[in-house]
């Protein structure tokens, strides 16, 4: 084989390659416009507006405005702790473990202990009564990173009630920026939102929670309050508003704060994607780019970002 030969095929390989990254990164960046239509009016106290925003690339762009309270309407909000070891699953919330999901009933507080393999917990008294944080107080002393000594043992309970008046205003752009960065929430920022309002959280801090002896249910859909953004999601169980796909694909819960769709994890026929990236997303011809919802158990709907983000206000 001729010296002119060999160039000419290094070329032709080297045009081949560049071509397949053009086109994947063609493929890749493919997008679908939020629509705001999906979002419950009901639900938002202002109706949706665009304004132009610095996202988290540097990209200045139009952004939804969404002023919301947190709040869902298609489910009540709790139970989360129950009172007595006797208490049934209706009386409380759920937990997750190893990617398991638990019923928090007076059964799994009364054996907590032998749960953990760890004798110094004891979250009820001598009568069976459970130790519950009842008021703003005791929530708020609960759910600091460093827990007051008064709270340990404690099944932590905060009440909607609360924070119910503080606001959140989320900006999400109108048309998702694919990054092939990749990018972790930033401290206190949500996931998404679901259609009702309430935000898609990044996992709960499991480890801080348990170290003081204290566990922080959810409720059976999922979510639980805290007195920075009130209620919010660390998981998807099905409760929310669902935008069905004409397909078999799953069903739309919601957008991610860069703008690209939140779907369940399973589709019509009970099978879930094998292709997923780390921050559970892929890509198809109908939806362009987007995310799946992990399994209830695993403490972690999306698990990062794969567009450049908008932001999250909650106020006062």
């Amino acid at each position: 084989m001729g010296r002119c030969t060999i160039y000419l095929l290094l070329i032709l390989i080297a045009l081949s390659i560049v071509t397949c990254k053009q086109k994947e990164k063609e493929s890749t960046s493919k997008a679908v416009a939020v629509d705001a239509t999906f979002f419950i009016q009901e639900n938002l106290l202002s109706p949706i507006t665009i304004e132009e925003v610095k996202l988290s690339g540097g990209t200045t762009t139009n952004c939804y405005k969404i002023e919301v309270r947190s709040e869902p309407g298609e489910h009540t909000m709790g139970p989360w702790c129950p009172r007595h070891i006797e208490d049934g699953k209706e009386k409380g919330g759920i937990w997750f473990e190893d990617g398991k999901v638990y019923d928090v009933d007076g059964h799994f507080i009364a054996n907590i202990a032998e749960f953990y393999a760890d004798a110094k917990w004891k979250l009820y008294n001598e009568d069976g009564s459970i130790r519950v944080t009842t008021t703003q107080e005791a929530c708020e002393g609960a759910a600091k990173p460093n827990v007051e000594e008064a709270y340990k043992n404690h099944c932590v309970e905060c009440m909607p009630s609360y924070y119910k008046d503080k606001i959140t205003t989320y900006y999400i752009p109108v048309s998702p920026i694919y990054s092939e960065k990749k990018k972790n929430p930033g401290r206190g920022e949500p996931l998404g939102l679901a259609f009702n309002g309430v935000n898609f959280d990044p996992p709960a801090p499991t480890h801080a929670i348990l170290a003081a002896h204290t566990v922080a249910p959810l409720d059976d859909c999922g979510g639980h309050v805290n007195p920075h953004g009130g209620y919010h999601y660390h998981a998807a169980t099905g409760c929310t508003k669902k935008i069905t796909q004409e397909d078999a694909h799953a069903s739309m819960i919601g957008y991610a704060l860069d703008g690209f769709g939140i779907f369940e994890l399973l589709d019509t026929n009970g099978k879930e994607p094998t292709d997923l990236d780390t921050c559970h997303g892929h890509e198809d011809e109908v939806r362009g780019y987007h995310y799946h919802a992990g399994t209830p158990g695993g403490n972690q709907i999306i698990g990062c970002f794969h567009g450049e983000t908008g932001n999250m206000v909650v106020s006062p």
